[in-house]
């Protein structure tokens, strides 16, 4: 590509890819896309994006597309790779200049820079450090910065380097500029503080900015620039210096208000400050022993004295914690059992600990976490008040993860479990008498009081598995905290919420079984209560208490009824998704153990289903959450093989159908639990334990005796429910088995079970057209029988137009293999048979009652239309007829216009408006509208089908021959079709 006639050119195609009309902008990102791989491509995008007279867009655009090309073609193995020729003449263009005055695009040629040097540095690119070295010394304010920007990507890019050549490479290159770094660091803090003092805020923020990069800098060499970084002294007395200059820091955020715009880069200075040191304790924790210590002293000072009164802010804090707990934490830090056997270092390192954490010290950091980091703040109280479920779902997660690691709340909770396990000896009579402090009532007017009792609960809770020996729980559970649990006061309830919490921490360390079902009482009336948050947590602890290996049957199942209503109440009043799912999660944990306890308790289990069965429609489509415990209970309640099918059978059934009315799509255990129809469709007998044998009435049976059974209409609901919900899927799977039962089943069967079968017949029609006819092709045959027979019940013989209609009027082909199979069958003549169909469609027209079903047999009968076989013309007249009639049903008349429309088309998707006293739609009720959107009958107008096809006939047969058909039918019926005609 030549640089001077290919500029303009790509410069051009740049412009139409920051267009906003995709017209413009598809055909650009194109070309551009053919260009990567093309020689000189890469140069003509540096020209483009280090002119800065170019609009910022192009130039912007063009340094992404430099950057990802660098991922693609800069390896020399790589497709299409660049020459090397190339490549340097870019390595030497990219740092000629470091003068871009946008910020975003010196960040991105910052970042590219970095990914080259990744590649080719030192040995493609020796001159890219020295060159960023003496960069950074310029006085040039700008040139300064960038380059210091892009000395910081560099080194950081080369940090994360891991194989064993790369990192020796990065210690070389640590050891010979850390004391350049070093010195550039103090130079512009020492700047930056001075600025400070003198007022000059526009050049301190300038200078904080190039002491924040430069210190990134030093956080990288520091961390992973040396194998044994406590040899080095430079390394060493930079980390003693990080505490004078973390001090400077503090104070200068003092003594600078909050609206100052240099404050937000100082905290992220100071928190900079922070991560070198504990990255480094991370990684160099003997190399670290030395700042024990010192960081110790400085963190608790900071965080458990006065002296971090008006300068800490909640970050600095966090991490102040962290750095405690990683000391306190750290394995490396900790002697073995036989002391012998434990490293100088580590002995060193925990000689250092043992003598800070002394008693003053661990009752100091104890008192002060519990009573001053726990305690619920003003902005907490107030999400309570205004957002319950933001404040449970803030606790929920706040109690997982690395959240600890970032939040002041968690941070705060885990370094008193780490503190309290590390010292539990020391800390456990501290915590014991702030907890006998607290007996008996307290004053609800001292909210003081109530919030440092929540703290010393939550603090208890945390450390519940290091009190077991100390605290008798039982009877504190009896004494105290069952009393305090019916306090009802609205300003209580923070400490209703935070006993039912306390007793779930406590359920599985220390509980005796007998109290259960006080506490069962308790977490019915807490279910009640009038604050959102206490249900929520009541319901946690529901669930953490249902978990417990001593749980029992026996003793819950007195409140399960309650329980479960209470539980479907909470679930229906909680908006947020979120909450949804965590009473939900509850719901399932309590009727999984329940269940599985209850293997003898066959009424129960049926209790659960009816509960089911309710909570499915319920949630709607949020049920396919409940799916992992639901498809089980299911497959077992509706499995014949099964002994507590018996019971279980006509709930298990509903529980079944209201699952896929309301599930969002067909999953393949969904699919699975099909399985179990076969054996329902057939004639069973069941044997129970003792002996007693146990005639099960099969569907079968029913069918061909009565049709009382629910069992049986919902048999049939639930196989077209899987047609609705993915008839392809469902049918590819189960369509022979289930052809081959329905032929069965047609052979001696009720009326009534006909239609059933039919119903679904015509359902598979409907949802799939062209595969349907010939996967149930067995049964057409019998179908096409009872028409050509004049099957005598009206029900049936409607049901039989019904899915012949959908073959005739969608599947032409199929109809036409259909009728010469009948016509071979039959022995007679293929025109003789189509005859006598349509004959005895027109003369049985009455028996069908559905608007739907007359439209589609008026529609599948003129879709014989135009033919110029006599048979078919013979039967003009009745074609005719029943097309009026259809007319007549379906055309709705416009009082304005005075003109005929349809009204059964319908021609989007529309979500009907549901009052309060009506059930929301069902997800099956919305396909079933979908699969109309593609219906004939929905989507064709009769009346154009009428025209249509009368003027195709004219044409066919000619103006005089067509009069000649049309005189053989009623004048009345002409007249009628020619008023619905109008305006055609």
């Amino acid at each position: 590509m030549d640089l001077n006639s290919a500029s303009t050119i790509v410069l051009r195609v740049l412009t139409q890819a920051t267009s906003q009309d995709t017209a413009v902008l598809k055909p650009a990102e194109e070309q551009l896309k053919q260009w990567e791989t093309q020689p000189g491509f890469y140069s003509v995008l540096l020209n483009i994006f280090t002119n800065h007279t170019l609009d910022v867009n192009v130039r912007w655009l063009a340094v992404l597309y430099f950057k990802n090309g660098i991922d693609r073609y800069w390896r020399r193995v790589a497709p299409h790779a660049l020459s090397e020729e190339e490549k340097s003449t870019l390595r030497a263009g990219l740092i000629t200049n470091f003068n871009e005055p946008v910020n975003q695009i010196a960040t991105q040629i910052s970042v590219l820079i970095a990914k080259v040097a990744r590649v080719d540095c030192p040995r493609q690119w020796p001159e890219l450090i020295p060159t960023l070295l003496e960069s950074v010394k310029v006085q040039d304010d700008l040139r300064q910065h960038r380059a210091l920007l892009t000395f910081y990507h560099v080194t950081k890019t080369l940090a994360s380097k891991r194989l064993a050549a790369d990192r020796k490479l990065f210690y070389d290159l640590a050891s010979g500029i850390y004391s350049f770094a070093c010195s550039l660091w103090n130079h512009h803090t020492d700047t930056f503080l001075q600025q400070v003092c003198t007022g000059d805020e526009a050049a301190a923020t300038n200078s904080l900015e190039r002491t924040l990069l430069s210190l990134k800098v030093l956080r990288k060499l520091t961390v992973h620039g040396f194998v044994e970084p406590h040899r080095s002294v430079e390394v060493m007395g930079f980390l003693h210096a990080v505490f004078e200059r973390l001090k400077q820091f503090l104070e200068c955020s003092r003594n600078i208000g909050g609206e100052n715009i240099c404050r937000d880069r100082l905290e992220k200075t100071i928190i900079l400050f922070t991560k070198v040191l504990l990255d480094f304790l991370d990684q160099h924790p003997f190399s670290f022993t030395p700042l024990i210590q010192r960081s110790l002293e400085f963190a608790v000072s900071y965080v458990f004295t006065e002296a971090g009164e008006g300068v800490v802010f909640e970050r600095f804090i966090v991490q102040c914690m962290n750095l405690i707990k990683m000391i306190v934490k750290n394995y490396a830090y900790k002697p073995s059992k036989n002391i012998e056997d434990s490293s100088p270092e580590t002995l060193e390192a925990h000689k250092i600990k043992t003598a800070f954490f002394t008693y003053p010290t661990l009752m100091e950091i104890c008192r002060r976490l519990v009573t001053h980091y726990f305690l619920l703040t003003e902005e907490e109280l107030t999400m309570w008040e205004e957002d319950p479920e933001g404040f449970s779902k803030k606790s929920v997660e706040e109690t997982g993860g690395d959240s600890w690691k970032y939040s002041l709340r968690p941070c705060t909770e885990v370094l008193f479990i780490d503190i309290f396990h590390e010292y539990n000896q020391t800390l456990t009579p501290v915590l014991l008498e702030m907890v006998h402090s607290l007996q008996g009532s307290t004053n609800m007017e001292d909210t003081s009081a109530i919030l440092i009792k929540d703290a010393v609960y939550n603090a208890v809770g945390l450390a519940a598995y290091e009190l077991f020996d100390s605290v008798d729980f039982d009877q504190w559970f009896k004494n105290q905290l069952l009393a305090e649990l019916q306090v009802s006061h609205n300003r209580y309830k923070p400490i209703r919420r935070r006993v039912i919490w306390l007793i779930g921490q406590w359920i599985s360390v220390k509980f005796k079984s007998d109290l259960r079902p006080m506490l069962y009482e308790a977490i019915r009336n807490l279910l009640q209560d009038q604050d959102l948050v206490v249900r929520i947590e009541t319901a946690t602890t529901l669930k953490l208490t249902v978990d417990d290996f001593e749980f029992r049957t026996d003793q819950f199942l007195p409140y399960l009824e309650s329980m479960f209503t209470l539980l479907f109440q909470l679930l229906q009043e909680v908006t947020e998704c979120d909450t949804k799912m965590h009473v939900l999660h509850v719901l399932s944990c309590v009727i999984e153990r329940v269940n599985m306890q209850s293997e003898e308790h066959n009424m129960l289990r049926c209790a659960i289903l009816t509960t089911l069965i309710h909570l499915v429609q319920g949630l709607g489509a949020d049920s396919k959450n409940l799916y992992p415990f639901l498809l089980p209970v299911i497959q077992l309640s509706t499995d014949v093989s099964q002994p507590p099918h018996v019971y279980l059978l006509e709930d298990g059934l509903e529980l079944w159908l209201v699952t896929l009315e309301n599930s969002p799509c067909l999953t393949p255990e969904l699919l699975r639990i099909f399985q179990n129809m076969s054996a329902l469709l057939a004639l069973t007998g069941v044997t129970f334990q003792d002996g007693d044998r146990y005639e099960l009435k099969s569907l079968h049976a029913l069918l061909t005796k009565e049709l009382s059974s629910e069992n049986l209409k919902n048999c049939f609901k639930i196989i077209n429910a899987y047609i609705f919900l993915s008839s392809s899927e469902f049918l590819q799977m189960y369509a022979t088995d289930l052809c081959r039962s329905f032929c069965e089943l047609l052979k001696d069967i009720t009326t009534e079970g006909q239609v059933q079968v039919l119903k679904v017949v015509e359902n598979v029609l409907k949802v799939n057209p062209i595969l349907g006819p010939q996967m149930f092709q067995p049964l057409l045959p019998s179908v096409f029988r009872g028409i050509i027979d004049g099957e005598r019940y009206p029900m049936v013989m409607s049901t039989y137009l019904g899915v012949m209609g959908r073959v005739l009027l969608q599947n032409t082909s199929f109809f036409s293999l259909l009728l010469s199979q009948m016509a071979c069958e039959l022995g007679q003549e293929l025109d003789q048979i189509l005859g006598n169909m349509i004959e005895m469609w027109v003369d049985r027209m009455d028996n069908i009652t559905q608007p739907e079903r007359r439209k589609l047999s008026a529609l599948a009968l003129l879709s014989l239309l135009p033919s110029v076989n006599s048979v078919i013309q013979d039967k003009f007249c009745g074609i005719i007829n029943i097309s009026v009639e259809g007319l007549h049903d379906v055309m709705t008349e416009d009082p304005e216009t005075g003109t005929y429309k349809d009204c059964m088309l319908m021609s989007h998707f529309e979500e009907p408006k549901v009052t309060e006293d009506e059930e929301p739609p069902t997800e099956q009720d919305k396909r079933k509208k979908m699969l109309a959107l593609k219906d004939p009958v929905h989507t064709v107008s009769l009346q154009q089908f009428v025209y249509e096809k009368l003027k195709a006939q004219q044409e066919l047969l000619g103006e005089q021959s067509f009069h000649a058909l049309m005189e053989t039918v009623d004048t009345e019926i002409v007249a009628q079709l020619q008023e619905f005609l109008q305006g055609f």
